[in-house]
């Protein structure tokens, strides 16, 4: 399997996604922001970016059997007070195929029509067949905030990730590593993407010719940075402080959003990501599958903190031993052995 149109469709459904993104957080207004149950900012944007994935996919894979499984439900769009949502949703997704060339001649798609769209991500994905992973916007609150996010999409091929897009649209395309120099940081807005045993390149979101990307290549962990989520909810930075500790880590932890961080390790711009979520917390496929593919294809490695490789063939979880490591083969032997030490300490200190 080559996996191409697969890749191109995925390309063009983030890409396009992107641009739908970028226009709602230009305008950000508070009302494009209410709370689902687990209380984390949703946007207009979440939605009609999940919408505008799903409408791509189908459209450029007419033949294949569609399976996605995603983050959003319509829910709370199809309740009386999610009407005037629904129709602000089902504008944004119409400009955003309505400006791109090939849809434009394509009837305006009818609210019912996007409910169907989104609706498409209720899949559970599994083992068998192929199923697309996709996290509409990864990274909410880094996107209300102005900061960064990521459409993060994947497929994945009896239960393994074959091919993976990370649209980042506030990513600078130079590295974000504090020793680069900041002219270059002006152009931002990039696209990664990976497919299974062919690397993982890189290309400004508005199409500049793709640039092969690889990890770090550094092996003494003293000369290590590291990423972590920048929420301190999302991960427990005082473990993975003991852990930059032990490797005698100097640098301090970049804390940025969202699968980002996968896009900006598999280019060189750190060498560790970190993420120990608080006990109770289980993964979802669709916050790392994408990242996942794209940091292995660059060269790196991704396991959890028992040193497994992730398993996307359970469903929509990850089922996981403590948390996720990645970074580049030379350095994950004794970053497993310091995660090991932290987490035993930890564990005996309670």
């Amino acid at each position: 399997m080559t996996y191409d149109k697969e890749l191109a469709a995925a390309k063009k459904a983030a890409s396009l996604a992107a641009t739908l993104c970028q226009k709602v957080q230009k305008a950000l207004l508070q009302s494009d922001v209410h709370s689902k149950s687990d209380k984390s900012p949703v946007t207009v944007a979440d939605y009609g970016s999940q919408a505008v994935v799903s409408f791509v996919l189908e459209k450029e894979l007419p033949t294949e059997l569609f399976s996605l499984v995603a983050e959003e439900d319509t829910g709370d769009l199809r309740t009386e007070s999610g009407q005037e949502t629904l129709q602000r949703i089902t504008k944004l997704v119409n400009d955003s195929l309505g400006n791109e060339e090939v849809y434009a001649d394509t009837p305006s798609l009818s609210t019912e029509d996007v409910l169907r769209a989104i609706d498409h991500g209720k899949s559970e994905g599994g083992a068998v067949g192929r199923h697309w992973v996709l996290d509409p916007i990864d990274g909410t609150k880094g996107f209300v905030r102005g900061d960064q996010y990521a459409i993060a999409l994947a497929l994945l091929d009896e239960g393994k990730v074959v091919l993976g897009v990370l649209a980042c649209p506030n990513l600078p395309l130079a590295s974000i590593n504090q020793h680069s120099s900041e002219s270059s940081h002006d152009k931002v807005g990039c696209l990664f993407f990976a497919k299974v045993g062919e690397g993982t390149y890189m290309q400004s979101l508005d199409g500049s010719s793709p640039v092969k990307v690889h990890v770090s290549a550094i092996a003494n962990p003293e000369e290590a940075s590291f990423f972590e989520s920048f929420e301190a909810a999302h991960s427990l930075h005082d473990l993975s402080s003991s852990i930059a500790k032990k490797l005698g880590v100097k640098a301090p932890p970049v804390r940025i959003d969202s699968q980002a961080k996968y896009g900006a390790l598999s280019r060189g711009d750190g060498a560790i990501y970190l993420r120990f979520p608080h006990k109770g917390y289980r993964e979802k496929i669709w916050d790392h599958a994408a990242g996942c593919i794209v940091v292995t294809e660059a060269g790196g490695e991704v396991t959890d903190a028992a040193g497994n490789p992730l398993d996307f063939s359970k469903g929509k979880y990850l089922d996981l031993d403590t948390g996720i490591i990645v970074t580049n083969k030379k350095l994950m032997p004794s970053l497993l052995k310091a995660v090991r030490a932290s987490i035993e300490e930890k564990v005996s200190s309670l």
